[in-house]
């Protein structure tokens, strides 16, 4: 049984022949169960302190264990963030040499071809020469 401040201010002791001074007794009895109610009072007030404090922690360490997860998850999205604009970059690479590829090829076949009209070009104007110079050698020979 626990001994509460009033168990000890109430307290009575019986009177004997030559006992204590019933004054002095009762006096520490009530300076005794004044500080053990304070004592008690401090008590409670502490173990509330430690349920607020571990309240706390808790709140912390559930926060610590969100911000982790965020965390990772951060990093988890931008590795594969990273990942698809290093895909994406290879993909554009790529299509870009194709389309470069593809123009060069046209480039080749459109000089092939330029240098095709300007050996025709050649061919025509020495046939025309040639034609011209008989048609003057004929036109000479005429006069």
């Amino acid at each position: 049984m626990r001994i509460t401040p009033l168990d000890i201010q109430q307290k009575k002791f019986p009177k004997k022949f030559k006992g204590y001074d019933s004054d002095d007794v009762k006096s520490f009895l009530e300076l005794i169960g004044e500080e053990l109610a304070e004592l008690l009072k401090e008590n409670t007030n502490m173990k509330e302190e430690a349920k607020r404090i571990g309240n706390q922690m808790k709140e912390y360490t559930d926060l610590e264990a969100a911000l982790r997860d965020t965390l990772m998850k951060s990093q988890e999205f931008v590795g594969t963030y990273i990942a698809n604009a290093r895909k994406d970059g290879e993909l554009l690479q790529k299509k870009a040499d194709l389309k470069a590829d593809e123009i060069l090829k046209e480039s080749k076949q459109t000089i092939a071809g330029i240098h095709s009209e300007i050996n025709d070009l050649k061919g025509i104007r020495q046939h025309f020469k040639e034609e011209m110079k008989k048609l003057i050698e004929s036109n000479l020979e005429k006069v």
